[in-house]
């Protein structure tokens, strides 16, 4: 019998949904179990994840967390098609972006254009229309970066879906929801036919943490 997957994480955290993107991709079975990092959290996941964030992996006795780490371990340790590229300089394009979306894409994108533009009127709470614009203006040097490497045609080109395509499309997602963020994205061509070719995936839509709400409504 296989040992048991399990993936901790908050349904609306981009992070959680990179996760799952590569589980599904690998065809894993495996069970979520819903973690809110911003509740009080039991001490039991805080043994899972000492800094008290969200995804956290466990396949048997085998615990992991940063998303970049669990996305790569479920590509190495489960079979099925390869989310990783062969070549040295496809791999080494796709940890760049990974990298360059942590730290430049999810803050401005996520956070401030997608958090004040969507998810907070979403929920009808209070937003920032002065951090809306500053993460657009944040965004412009990551799109147009993501725009050439889409250009590129190593990685993020809609077709061979990677990790960095896992990394990337819930935080798009997210961002287009926004007006804003949609209008930001257009003039990035090459960018756009990626999402477009994305966005469309059944893995995205299986894995749309508003899908429910939205059809409910």
């Amino acid at each position: 019998m296989a040992d048991p997957v399990h993936l901790h994480g908050y349904r609306y955290s981009v992070y959680n949904r990179v996760a799952r993107l590569a589980l599904l991709l690998k065809k894993v079975e495996h069970q979520t179990i819903e973690v809110n990092p911003f509740a009080e959290l039991s001490e039991a996941y805080l043994m899972l994840h000492p800094f008290g964030r969200v995804p956290v992996l466990t396949h048997g006795a085998f615990k992991l967390f940063e998303t970049s780490a669990i996305t790569r371990y479920v590509d190495r340790a489960f079979k099925g098609r390869a989310l990783q590229p062969e070549t040295a300089a496809a791999l080494a394009r796709m940890d760049q972006v990974i990298a360059a979306i942590d730290a430049y894409a999810y803050w401005p994108m996520v956070r401030q254009v997608a958090s004040h533009a969507f998810f907070r009127p979403y929920f009808g709470e209070q937003s920032s229309r002065e951090e809306v614009d500053a993460g657009l203006e944040a965004s412009k040097t990551v799109l147009a970066f993501l725009d050439v490497v889409a250009g590129e045609g190593e990685v993020l080109t809609g077709r061979d879906i990677t990790l960095a395509d896992c990394h990337l499309a819930p935080m798009m997602d997210y961002f287009v929801r926004a007006e804003e963020g949609k209008a930001a994205l257009s003039p990035h061509l090459a960018l756009q036919r990626w999402w477009d070719r994305v966005s469309v995936l059944d893995i995205l839509r299986v894995t749309d943490p508003f899908a429910t709400q939205t059809a409910s409504k």
